[in-house]
């Protein structure tokens, strides 16, 4: 292929670097991706995508074709928590307990007010084809699979990379302005001296991927059903759905193992082993695959040297509790994506990506110290009912038959699992850990206010406007459509949006955004404005007057504010786009 020279070169096709490339196609930023792989993921992986990811995902046109395969929220709502998944013996097959998770249930309605999208469940196996499918419409000859990055250097405001085609052999030298190493920490943070730092593995995991029919005894409607055998610890499993068909039709399963050492199985001799597990004997299974993993607490130290950056798994590896991993990598690609194209097109100064770290990195530091702490939870939450890991064989049944015990005893017992299974929402019900993510420090202008407080568990999610964090949601109108204020936001624009007496703002902006050559949506919203409040929504999140106004970023965080008028706001917004871009 001899030399390319192009402005970004993305390491990795995964759901993050695809991810990223769909971002900068739609910011018209001309990139290269190569991933080393010949295909996308062959194994489900992660499989939750969440209400933030989701509405991303709308923004940029993906997430109709991601709803049209993922499973359903009423599919997957639930945790659950039982014995094992067949057999009839008197402690088999028996309900520990469930509940609502993840938007579904009676946590429906709260999701539904929090965006305009909920979560939705669908494999990476299934996810990054459809990511590939976009990537390479928006930028077709610029997506190489089976290529793989051997080398690379910085050379002052350029990197230059050999790329090599696996399959023939053939070097390609690929000069770039920034290189985006989303390649799972396997190379690129490496060898410009970025560390994962964190303690060494936590655990190691088992996961068999398998099909087989199960519809004779799955109780449908989780993300992830827990089996807590009663004789065994090490006969506790958990079992999750992965597709193509969803509930009692699902095809594919991933099968996590209890904790222990690796090279225990592999295909030939874990069969008897899925069937010992699911109490089904006769069973039949065709194995796709075994992996052995180790469950990682770690954050890079730095997520830019120069002009290579991180994102994703290069950046920060957590348990699978909460499934923010590939949802917090998803969502570094989108703050990113603006940045880079501003900086390319020369509306930004380069500050600006150094933004990306000030940004995402406490983001990303939070969720795994989360997901770490919802892990080790849910241990003592399984231990306190004597179902966990660390209760032996000899006192499990014992414990589990005064769970079940139908005396007055067993009804205090079981009341007292309930409190301490409660205690499970921050793992599988905290919608501020989805949504309520915001920046302190970055391109954005603070106004001295203070972030709401946060409850505990993170299950309850107030929505603000304060510079820094995502802009509210609330349904509007406009021209008979209903709208999300979310959907205000394009992907390549900044959003000025007002009250109705904040035409001075308006007017200003035109004016600002034409001297600093910056694309602009100017919107009011309320009576008289150019969108509708039509239940009151917008009025209750917004935290302005009908004179002030809010600035969004094209990643649909807000900017700047001002609650009420001002003087001269053409100097205010002149101010505010400036130390925005770095201008």
């Amino acid at each position: 292929m001899g030399a390319i020279e192009v402005p970004v070169l993305i390491v990795g096709g995964g759901g993050c670097g695809l991810s990223a490339s769909v971002f900068l196609s739609d910011q018209g930023v001309d990139h290269l991706l190569v991933e080393r792989h010949p295909d996308t993921s062959r194994v489900p992986k992660a499989h939750y995508l969440n209400q933030r990811t989701m509405e991303i995902y709308r923004q940029h046109g993906v997430a109709d074709d991601v709803l049209a395969e993922a499973a359903p929220l009423e599919k997957f709502g639930k945790v659950r928590w039982q014995t094992t998944l067949a057999g009839d013996g008197p402690l088999e097959r028996r309900l520990i307990h469930e509940m609502d998770a993840f938007g579904g249930g009676a946590l429906r309605e709260t999701y539904a007010a929090a965006g305009p999208l909920l979560p939705a469940k669908l494999p990476q196996m299934w996810l990054e084809p459809i990511l590939r499918r976009h990537a390479e419409q928006r930028n077709p000859g610029r997506i190489l699979f089976h290529h793989e990055l051997t080398s690379f250097r910085e050379e002052g405001d350029h990197v230059v990379a050999e790329i090599r085609n696996v399959e023939s052999g053939e070097t390609t030298t690929v000069t770039a302005q920034y290189l985006l190493g989303a390649d799972g920490g396997r190379m690129v943070g490496s060898e410009v001296g970025i560390q994962l730092q964190g303690p060494p593995g936590l655990v190691n995991t088992t996961t068999v991927y398998f099909s087989a029919d199960l519809s004779e005894w799955w109780e449908e409607g989780t993300l992830i059903t827990h089996f807590l055998s009663p004789e065994d610890p090490d006969l506790s499993s958990n079992l999750i759905e992965m597709g193509p068909r969803w509930g009692k039709e699902c095809e594919q399963w991933g099968l996590h193992f209890a904790p222990g050492p690796p090279g225990r199985w592999n295909n030939d001799n874990v069969v008897p082993r899925i069937r010992e597990l699911l109490r089904i004997p006769d069973l039949q299974v065709t194995v796709h695959k075994v992996t052995d993993w180790i469950v990682h607490a770690h954050l890079a130290d730095r997520y830019r040297v120069g002009r290579v950056l991180i994102a994703g798994d290069a950046a920060h590896r957590q348990p699978p509790a909460v499934g923010l991993g590939l949802n917090t990598g998803i969502q570094d690609a989108h703050n990113l994506a603006w940045k880079l194209a501003a900086v390319l097109a020369g509306r930004a100064g380069d500050t600006l990506v150094d933004s990306y770290e000030a940004e995402r990195r406490p983001v990303g530091r939070e969720n795994v110290d989360w997901a770490v702490s919802a892990a080790v939870h849910h241990q003592a939450v399984i231990d306190a009912v004597g179902a966990g890991h660390n209760i032996p064989a000899g006192r499990r049944r014992q414990r589990l038959e005064s769970y079940f015990d139908p005396s007055p005893l067993g009804d205090t017992v079981r009341a007292r699992a309930l409190e301490i299974f409660h205690t499970h929402r921050g793992g599988c019900q905290s919608l501020d850990m989805e949504v309520g993510f915001h920046y302190e420090d970055g391109a954005l202008v603070t106004d001295g206010s203070t972030p709401p407080a946060r409850v505990p568990m993170r299950n309850e999610h107030q929505p603000t406007s304060r510079p820094g964090h995502r802009l509210p949601h609330a349904w509007i109108t406009a021209g008979g459509r209903r709208l999300s204020t979310l959907d205000l936001t394009g992907p390549t624009d900044f959003t000025l949006i007002t009250g109705p007496e904040g035409t001075a703002w308006r007017e200003a902006a035109v004016r600002v955004a034409e001297k600093f050559s910056v694309a602009l949506r100017t919107v009011s919203i309320g009576a008289g404005g150019t969108h509708a409040d039509v239940d009151g929504g917008w009025a209750a999140v917004r935290e302005i007057t009908d004179s002030g106004a809010l600035l969004v970023r094209p990643d649909q965080h807000v900017a700047w504010r001002s609650t009420d008028g001002a003087g001269d706001p053409e100097q205010v917004l002149a101010q505010v786009f400036a130390t925005v871009l770095d201008r």
